[in-house]
């Protein structure tokens, strides 16, 4: 079932709509035009009940109002581009520093921040909706008129899918994710450091101090972001750069396109979150940097670590350092992708 309503309109007058889908095993979501931004995920725990596990707002005046991307698409490029440039085809692009001296998940005001056009649908038999927008030539410094779609759908066993689509007129560089911070408790609920988290990764991509990554492989054996074997998010932090989380690179075997990336538990709810993806890469963010200033929609603050962060995407400066993952987009071809968050319990 698909039910929607108007949420509020934006400075510009602009009206912003939220839809809410309900899967038949009892998963319930909903998103708003505005930064396709995913505000609530209701999954059901051991014993049945539902908690909302994303963090967010209940009002649209909160997401227009500086937030660290709750629960929206993160683009042109999700990811930080190092020192913000890039040479496509002979010539260089110089992009927003916006996380100095990175460029940041597409700038300022990347496709978190634009309005999409909204089209319920149905998938498979399963609710949806599709966002999608035109990102002109020049948005944020990147070239090309980019069409994208984001498809949202719930299906009967409890699984979040994530599908899109994109084409380009001139070559781009284009690696989206979605940016939701999950807490499976429940979101208000405190630190998610009790979770337990596993990620299928044999290699990962090293930064430098400043985050800026150093476009080569390394391996995670014997070192402290190892996540092959699930481990409590407490026992991670302590070994990652600044508290933050690493980038990885989906272990996938020869011929297999969606794989699973990561699993994350609550133990006390008994809530699983299993992650697949078409992509290359997920990136580890424990929120570290949440402090307590912005107060979620239980009326509770959200403290350091209240939400976890799986983002998959490609190679973020792969425009620069293409042996570490090709994200150009030319004209003629068609980027699609697909990253599913299913829900069970144990």
């Amino acid at each position: 079932m698909i039910n929607s309503s108007p949420i509020g309109t934006l400075p510009t007058g602009e009206a912003v709509e939220s839809f809410t889908l309900n899967g038949a095993g009892g998963l319930s979501l909903q998103a708003i035009t505005y930064g396709g931004i995913v505000t609530h995920l209701r999954v059901p725990d051991r014993a049945g009940k539902l908690a909302d596990v994303v963090l967010g707002f209940d009002r649209l005046e909160d997401y227009l109002s500086p937030h660290p991307y709750f629960g929206a698409i993160a683009g042109r490029v999700a990811g930080r581009i190092t020192r913000g440039q890039f040479t496509l085809d002979g010539k260089t692009y110089e992009l927003e520093r916006n996380d100095p001296p990175n460029h940041l998940h597409g700038g300022a005001r990347g496709f978190d921040k634009h309005l999409w056009k909204a089209e319920p649908l149905t998938r498979d038999g399963s609710p949806a909706v599709r966002f999608s927008r035109l990102s002109p030539d020049g948005e944020c410094g990147y070239p090309g008129n980019v069409a994208v779609s984001v498809t949202y759908s719930v299906t009967p066993d409890n699984a979040f899918v994530i599908e899109s689509e994109a084409t380009s007129d001139r070559a781009t560089p284009f690696s989206l994710t979605h940016h939701s911070y999950f807490n499976l408790a429940g979101e208000g609920s405190g630190s998610a450091e009790g979770h337990e988290l596993q990620i299928f990764a044999d290699a990962f991509a090293p930064s430098d101090a400043q985050f800026a990554l150093l476009g080569r492989r390394e391996p995670v054996a014997d070192r402290g972001n190892d996540l092959r074997n699930p481990r409590t998010v407490r026992d991670v932090v302590p070994n990652l750069l600044a508290g933050h989380g690493d980038l990885y690179f989906v272990r996938r075997p020869r011929g297999e396109t969606l794989v699973i990336a990561a699993r994350l538990r609550d133990p006390t709810s008994g809530r699983t979150m299993t992650v697949q993806t078409t992509e290359d890469c997920i990136q580890l963010y424990t929120g570290v940097y949440l402090d307590g200033t912005l107060t979620g929609k239980s009326g509770q603050p959200y403290g350091k670590h209240a939400g976890l962060c799986l983002e998959c995407e490609g190679y973020p400066d792969g425009v620069n350092a293409p042996s570490c993952g090709d994200i150009l987009l030319r004209p003629g071809q068609v980027s699609r992708q697909t990253t599913i968050y299913e829900f069970s319990v144990s």
